[in-house]
């Protein structure tokens, strides 16, 4: 089993936790993992640390700052901006000497990782993009176009849930969790393995302030996110990875796709947004064969 190593980065007076799984075998180049949020936190990608053991590949992850290991203490609403975890994405890359490297993203790492590949993308070899808009308002047309292929009673207790600010109640709490078993995680709450409760657990103060309270409304600082002039720049080899029953619908992904020179496309069958988790060996075979073509 591949070694694990733990440490900690330096970053504007906190400290960015990291992991790091595994060396690589000659002719192999680290891929480093950037997880979802902004305020999750890496545990729910940590299926792709198979790949260690699986390809002799070195994997890295890290907790962005404010959420799971990386967690601070309140900050005011402007500490939080896009800038702040694109500037601890080359702190790190600095700090752990991931100078010639592969790149995923998943949902807002993708984001993440756009916004650093159109700012700087030297030694990065390639990029899988795992279910990330380009544009915000079309992500939230298709997750509400979704919550309507669901039962009546379950759509009219989202839309209570959504008019009160009030995601408590038995009904719309079967109903959130009826939405993320169809198009997330692909699980029901009950049946989350430990490394996606260990994840929600970790969750920072940061959602609320860049998404909000839900998966339907953006309220907060992501709500303008539309980058579909700029992706039209980006150089690095590109792979769009989603799945069928993914909330980043077909028609959210294709207009990432359409934009991004020559970027290809990976869609997986029954995955929802986080396809690791019920389509792992699926995952690890499209990325590690996209990546391996650029070491």
């Amino acid at each position: 089993m591949a070694e694990i190593r733990e440490e900690y980065v330096d970053f504007r007076g906190f400290k960015t936790y990291c992991k790091i799984v595994g060396e690589n075998q000659p002719g192999k180049k680290t891929l480093l993992v950037l997880h979802g949020g902004p305020g999750n936190c890496h545990n729910y990608l940590l299926t792709y640390a198979d790949m260690a053991d699986r390809y002799g590949r070195q994997v890295v992850f890290y907790d962005q700052i404010g959420c799971g290991k990386s967690s601070i203490p309140h900050q005011e609403d402007d500490f939080y901006n896009y800038d702040l975890w694109t500037d601890e994405f080359y702190a790190v890359r600095e700090a752990l000497g991931l100078d010639d490297i592969h790149l995923f993203g998943n949902s807002w790492g993708g984001m993440l990782g756009m916004r650093c590949m159109l700012k700087d993308d030297t030694g990065v070899n390639s990029f899988v993009i795992n279910s990330s808009p380009v544009r915000i308002a079309t992500w939230l047309e298709e997750a509400n176009r979704l919550i309507k292929y669901m039962p009546q009673e379950m759509q009219d207790a989202i839309a209570e849930a959504e008019r009160t600010g009030d995601y408590e109640t038995p009904a719309a709490k079967a109903a959130y969790d009826e939405y993320y078993k169809r198009h997330v995680i692909g699980l029901y709450e009950k049946d989350y393995p430990d490394f996606i409760i260990d994840s929600n657990e970790g969750a920072g103060e940061c959602y609320m302030v860049m998404q909000g309270a839900s998966e339907f409304v953006v309220t907060g600082k992501m709500k303008d996110w539309d980058i579909r002039e700029e992706v039209k720049n980006i150089k690095v080899p590109c792979l769009a990875l989603s799945g069928t029953d993914d909330e980043g619908t077909p028609f959210v992904i294709k207009e990432g796709v359409d934009l991004i020179p020559n970027c290809e496309w990976a869609l997986i069958q029954g995955a929802p947004h986080v396809a690791n988790v019920t389509h792992p060996d699926e995952c690890l075979a499209v990325v590690e064969n996209f990546i391996s073509r650029f070491e």
